[in-house]
């Protein structure tokens, strides 16, 4: 059993092993991340003799932490919107980040959910009431308290935003309310078992903001209008160009896992937005730039050395792949998306448009998430094993090799956005690899903005992404048919294991519907997966102390600069 103790007449949580659970008197409960021991999430790597806790070898000689300083770091695209709650692009995450805090945080090492704001809360057994006593004294910005009344505010916001909280509002999936026990006690509590709540008031979609944030308008949050209570806070935002936060005088109520406690040691973060990544490496290497995101797989050679370090952390989440909308001819076949499952070599996308730091897919969940089963055996390469598919379903190739049936061709287009660079590459190797099966893949590029807006509207054949979370609750943000369903995936079992795996408190239940999600998604074809994305940063050698939480995004509290 965990360790625990009191204080102040509450009870804290304090590490132990994971999994484990503490009953409190009434029957309640007090449970930490449930990992299988097989997924426990990454720490931080960093390539010069990285350390567990982060650090690197080169920041145990770089003497005490000093305050001040500007971070510069170019960001490979532009946020688009800032507000979390909102908006779940890496890059905009990797800002608001900075600016909010979060109920909760989660040990990236071991995955255990540790306090922040909350100081101890509870877990009624079947999941669907947490109790949160919070930290007394936490102001956001503007000097409003960060209280019950608050916390209850922002969750109520996030129902209200509906479809505008992209990853936020799937959090609060049969969310009732929230009731103010008192200034600091607050009990939110869900019509259904949510097993997945506690972990998701870890993430930044679920970071708090103030009251007079929340009566703002969706597109005035998107452009910075951004009050939170976290580290940093807003200073300007002019799209395609910067963004800029400051340290926050008096903050002094970090995470738990920080390094640092009290205010930021940075005096200020700028973000640069350079989409091109040789641009974007050069600017680090000629010192315009402090740090960049998103080295690409050709560049990370180029920061390999003593003058610069690589922070790097695999995803957790669901893996980067083709999602197939089930309903245009041609994929509403089993037969043709089974078939493209087999066509597609992962090894050869990691070993030759990407680099060691990636790994090839081997089941819709990444490696670290929680929860992951390996499905390998059932992604293996087999393009003879695809034909043969294709052509017991009637569908014969062309005199241009594309096969076709009834008079349609096996001609798909993939819709994406090049928020990770090298996302053309691979798909550009998909699209060789597939044709070699005679199934024609044309690429449809396009801006985040209009991703979504074409995602929303149905009118595509693949999708292109990934989603990040640690818990395999992310499998439902993007399958399940109660939610935003943009393959338009039929109602059937996996539904149902997706609603049990939500429901259950049990790790070795609820981690089994979540393998056989994972098994029918395959199965099925319902994605196509490809490879695990990795985060992979430059840092230069004067830039100490970044570090990546449990979600793999950037925070810059204990950062700073040597003279």
């Amino acid at each position: 059993m965990p360790a625990s103790r009191r204080t102040a007449g509450r009870t804290v949580a304090t590490p132990g092993r994971t999994g484990a659970a503490v009953r409190r008197p009434g029957g309640r409960i007090r449970r930490p991340a449930l990992l299988p021991a097989a997924a426990v999430a990454l720490a931080l790597t960093a390539s010069a003799c990285s350390g567990t806790d982060g650090t690197t070898a080169a920041a145990a000689d770089a003497g005490p932490p000093r305050a001040g300083g500007t971070l510069t770091l170019a960001l490979a695209v532009d946020p688009t919107c800032l507000d979390p709650q909102q908006y779940g692009l890496n890059a905009s995450l990797n800002v608001g980040r900075q600016l909010v805090d979060s109920l909760t945080d989660q040990d990236p090492a071991t995955g255990e959910i540790k306090p922040w704001l909350a100081q101890s809360w509870e877990v009624n057994p079947e999941a669907t009431q947490f109790t949160f006593h919070l930290r007394p004294g936490v102001t956001f910005s503007d000097g409003t308290p960060v209280d019950a009344t608050a916390v209850k505010a922002n969750l109520d916001g996030v129902v209200a935003l509906g479809a505008k909280a992209q990853i936020a509002g799937v959090y609060l999936t049969g969310y009732t309310g929230s009731t103010v026990v008192d200034p600091t006690t607050v009990r939110v509590e869900f019509g259904t078992p949510s097993a997945q709540f506690l972990q998701a008031t870890s993430t930044v979609s679920l970071g708090l903001l103030a009251p007079a944030t929340l009566a703002r308008s969706a597109d005035e949050r998107c452009q910075g209008a951004l009050v939170g209570s976290g580290p940093f806070v807003f200073g300007s935002y002019k799209q395609n160009q910067s963004v800029e936060i400051t340290r926050r005088a008096g903050y002094n109520w970090g995470s738990s896992l920080w390094h640092k406690e009290g205010e930021a040691h940075l005096d200020k973060v700028v973000y640069k937005i350079i989409p091109e990544s040789g641009v974007r490496a050069g600017a680090l290497e000629s010192g315009q730039v402090d740090a960049i995101s998103d080295i690409q797989p050709q560049d990370e050679g180029r920061f390999e050395g003593g003058a610069y370090t690589v922070v790097t952390r695999p995803n957790p989440g669901v893996v980067f792949g083709l999602f197939p909308n089930v309903v245009r001819p041609g994929l509403d076949d089993d037969a043709v998306r089974q078939a493209v499952q087999k066509a597609v070599d992962r090894p050869e996308l990691t070993q030759t448009v990407l680099s060691p730091r990636y790994k090839p897919a081997t089941s819709p969940l990444a490696a670290v998430t929680p929860g992951y089963v390996d499905q390998g055996a059932a992604l293996g390469y087999d393009p003879e094993g695809a034909k043969r598919i294709l052509d017991a379903a009637g569908w014969l190739p062309g005199s241009d090799g594309i096969r076709a049936k009834n008079g349609r061709k096996l001609s798909f287009d993939v819709v994406f956005a090049p928020a990770f660079n090298a996302s053309q590459s691979v798909l550009e190797l998909v699209q060789q690899q597939l044709k070699k099966v005679g199934v024609d893949l044309r690429l449809r590029k396009l801006t985040p903005g209009e991703t979504n807006t074409v995602l929303a509207g149905g009118d595509f054949d693949f999708s292109y992404l990934n989603l990040t979370r640690s818990d395999p609750d992310v499998l439902r943000v993007v399958f399940s048919t109660k939610s935003a369903n943009r393959g338009h995936l039929p109602v059937g079992p996996l539904d149902t294991a997706l609603d049990q795996q939500s429901r259950l408190n049990d790790q070795g239940l609820r981690y089994a519907q979540v393998a056989e999600a994972q098994r029918v998604i395959v199965e099925r074809g319902y994605a196509i997966p490809l490879f695990e994305l990795a985060q992979v940063h430059g840092l230069a050698a004067k830039v100490q102390g970044v570090t990546l939480d449990a979600s793999s995004r950037l925070s810059l509290h204990d950062a700073w600069l040597k003279g």
